[in-house]
């Protein structure tokens, strides 16, 4: 029977992540990390070093290894399309999402004059503010700013209506803060988007590791997203729609392919990682099927529905961070604090030690077996709006479905500063 949304079994997801098993100064370690990139199961390991044993070679030669690489490639698109609710000619692969960006940004630049708007939020991850920045720049067009709601991180609405016009070109927002967790209302955005003529582009880098996503029921033009943040290798994977894909000139080398997606891929593409791709969307397929036997069902239900389980489960994460965390004596939270509203967030949540600095909180933690990030994680407009990029950002604790209440419990039991500890 496939599992049911509240069914996630963690101590049983757990087994396939070999990492989780590691101990730090005799303790189990914690992997509150998940939005700077998650661990692998053991399946996307073994994908890749199976192509490195058996069929390492490049495309399009006349042999057993060449012919099979071709077909990894295909296969990768088509889970990609699975993963994203798109069809296999939209996915397209590169470095990492950063790279992609401005590599699109470059191939768009024409169809920016001066004058025109580009617009960007402050809740993004620099990755989808940076490229359109430096696009608004060289095509002397004026970078326009959707705002937040200091009080909970939420994007302004109001905002993005008053600086859409009819020399709109660009829209490029995220699906879901790195930085502080909340989710944004993507429908409502694309819709005054589409309003405008122009392109829309988000970033779903860190929704994807928490929500399950479709391109085509969104109505986006790009999707970004990078499969290092939901269990597979460093890598980035964007969905471009049809017919954009082809209406659109990449830059590339002359001889490579004229067909899309290839034509966007410059480069020779990292194979061993398309395998461990593949892999990461079979592993969250499996999570959908439960006992059920893989290949009769529809590989997009079951990324749908092993995405569902995922985010009732890590529900229940936030809740207990965030319950345990309104007892806290000296700890502030930035972003959405009420337990009614998990469904807007994420389990990432970005916090301040009164009297500690962000880095030395990680430090302590990190010392105590607990793995969290501190600084503004490239998010760095938000930490300029609440007025922590002087001051070293915010420690970001990031939960995910291979998580455990103990865990959550562990993290909130080590937070405080304890008397006397050094400032």
């Amino acid at each position: 029977m496939p599992l049911s949304e509240t069914e996630i079994d963690p101590q049983q997801i757990r087994k396939a992540f070999p990492a989780l098993g590691r101990t730090c100064n005799r303790m189990p370690c914690v992997f509150a990390d998940a939005p700077g990139g998650t661990q692998v199961p053991d399946s996307v390991i073994e994908a890749m070093s199976s192509y490195f044993r058996n069929s390492n070679a490049n495309r399009g030669g006349a042999f057993v290894t060449s012919a099979e690489t071709d077909a990894l490639v295909a296969t990768a698109r088509e889970a990609g399309a699975a993963f994203l609710g798109a069809s296999a000619d939209e996915i397209v692969f590169g470095p990492n999402m950063t790279t992609a960006a401005f590599s699109l940004a470059r191939s768009l630049g024409h169809l920016v004059d001066e004058g025109d708007d580009v617009v960007v939020t402050a809740l993004d991850h620099d990755a989808n503010v940076a490229p359109w920045m430096t696009l608004a720049k060289e095509r002397r067009a004026n970078l326009r700013w959707v705002e937040v709601k200091l009080e909970d991180t939420t994007l302004d609405l109001e905002s993005l209506s008053a600086v859409l016009s009819d020399r709109t070109r660009i829209v490029a927002f995220t699906l879901a803060s790195n930085a502080t967790g909340t989710v944004v209302p993507a429908a409502d955005i694309v819709a005054a988007a589409r309003a405008t003529d122009a392109i829309v582009i988000a970033d779903g880098v860190h929704a994807a590791q928490h929500r399950s996503l479709d391109a085509h029921a969104l109505g986006v033009d790009v999707l970004f997203t990078s499969p290092y943040k939901y269990f597979g290798p460093h890598l980035g994977m964007a969905y471009l729609r049809k017919p954009l894909i082809d209406e659109w000139t990449p830059y590339k080398v002359r001889p490579s392919s004229n067909e899309s997606p290839d034509r966007w891929e410059t480069g020779t593409q990292n194979h061993e990682a398309l395998a461990g791709v593949t892999a990461a969307v079979e592993y969250i397929a499996a999570i959908g099927r439960g006992d059920a036997s893989p290949g009769a069902a529809d590989k997009r239900a079951e990324v749908v529905r092993g995405m569902h389980a995922v985010e009732a489960y890590e529900a229940q994460l936030s809740h207990r961070f965030l319950a345990g965390f309104g007892s806290l004596d000296g700890v502030k939270l930035f972003g959405k604090g009420e337990k009614a509203r998990v469904n807007e967030r994420t389990p990432t949540f970005a916090i301040r030690v009164e009297g500690e600095s962000p880095r030395d909180t990680a430090e302590r933690l990190g010392r105590a077996g607990i793995f969290v990030w501190d600084g503004d994680y490239y998010a760095q407009t938000i930490m300029e709006r609440l007025g922590l990029a002087d001051s070293g950002g915010a420690v970001r604790i990031g939960f995910c479905h291979y998580n455990t209440f103990d865990e959550v419990d562990r993290v909130l039991e080590e937070l405080p500063r304890s008397e006397g500890s050094p400032r």
